[in-house]
């Protein structure tokens, strides 16, 4: 439907369907980030710069999950934000920097892991720790201050429709912002072709290497990390690939005079898309798990100390169910005894 100038691009169907989809999200995100932030809070090992950076990871993935609760409240009230158009663009803004401030570190990964392999005979660290941690500080500040100008600019637009948040909206007078969102789009794409070349390189010199050394020890790691690589690969493709491919679509027609028939299909198709890079936080904590043999040590070790804890309270039971059942066997004949005992003295 069409009212001038204004265009009705919610669904009820899409609606529900989101709504669903971020609660899940939300939980599942929720629940593994924090028990990932706490795996590497409570490792006492020393941190090595991968490990700096999958921990920045987890609290950007967090920070993202934190977003989700006023998604989920605006398709509640059925497309309706209550809350203030200032605090819609602090949450639309936190959501979209911190999405990008973990695809930055991912790529900062692969190129930390390409770097040190391929450099592991001459024993080099490229990265240290500390320089590391400058790196993620930096990653941070610049994201806060493009924020900060994000939020301070669209403060100072007019909306006609101040109910709606996460909806299509037309950026004719906003050119500085769709500009800045060709450059993230451009930067998803520079990351994305590093992340495969260095993965691809990563993945052969390690095949080469375990080809090399079949005959020693040990040699089936080297397998294992060229795998673990391209499942974070594809982990990554999977999430960001189909909305930074649809992203230049989205831009371009916000920037012209575009139809209310085709601003409805570029927004479902964009919605859509989103949900596939939210869902990237549920499946971080799997690439933790992969990458970090310190974070794999912990959480095995947790899980053994759970499975072993409830098979003592289980072993534990039925000794006391045994004692208790003994005792009543060994009662049951004196019992009776006295009994036959008695009846016959009558």
């Amino acid at each position: 439907m069409q009212n001038g100038t204004d265009c009705v691009t919610a669904e009820k169907s899409l609606s529900l369907a989101l709504l669903f989809s971020y609660s899940i999200i939300f939980v599942i995100g929720l629940v593994t980030n924090v028990m990932a932030l706490y795996v590497f809070l409570s490792t006492p090992c020393k941190k090595n710069s991968i490990q700096i950076y999958l921990l920045n990871v987890a609290i950007a993935d967090l920070l993202l999950i934190f977003c989700l609760p006023f998604r989920i409240l605006y398709h509640v009230k059925q497309n309706t934000w209550l809350l203030g158009l200032t605090f819609c663009r602090i949450v639309g803004n936190l959501f979209y920097m911190n999405m990008y401030i973990s695809i930055v570190l991912l790529g900062l990964i692969s190129l930390d892991r390409y770097i040190k392999i391929n450099r592991s005979v001459q024993h080099i660290k490229v990265v240290t720790t500390k320089q590391s941690i400058y790196i993620c500080c930096t990653l941070w500040t610049l994201a806060i201050m493009g924020f900060i100008v994000m939020v301070v600019q669209s403060a100072w637009k007019e909306e006609k429709n101040p109910t709606k948040c996460f909806n299509y909206r037309g950026k004719q007078n906003a050119k500085m912002e769709a500009g800045l969102n060709y450059i993230l789009v451009i930067i998803f794409w520079i990351v994305f072709f590093l992340l495969i070349l260095s993965y691809i390189k990563i993945a052969t010199h390690l095949l080469k290497m375990s080809k090399k050394r079949k005959r020693f020890p040990g040699t089936g790691k080297y397998i294992v990390i060229a795998r673990n690589s391209f499942i974070v690969l594809i982990i990554f493709t999977l999430c960001f690939v189909p909305y930074h491919l649809f992203r230049f679509i989205y831009i371009t027609s916000q920037l012209q005079d575009t139809s209310c028939y085709w601003k409805q299909i570029i927004h479902k198709c964009n919605e859509v898309m989103l949900l596939f890079s939210a869902f990237n936080s549920c499946l971080d904590p799997v690439m933790y798990f992969l990458m970090s043999r310190s974070i794999r040590k912990t959480v095995l070790r947790m899980i053994c100390k759970r499975l072993s804890m409830e098979s003592n309270i289980s072993d534990s039971t039925s000794e006391m169910k045994q004692r208790y059942s003994s005792r009543d066997h060994l009662e049951s004949p004196n019992h009776h005894s006295r009994i036959y005992f008695i009846k016959n003295v009558k």
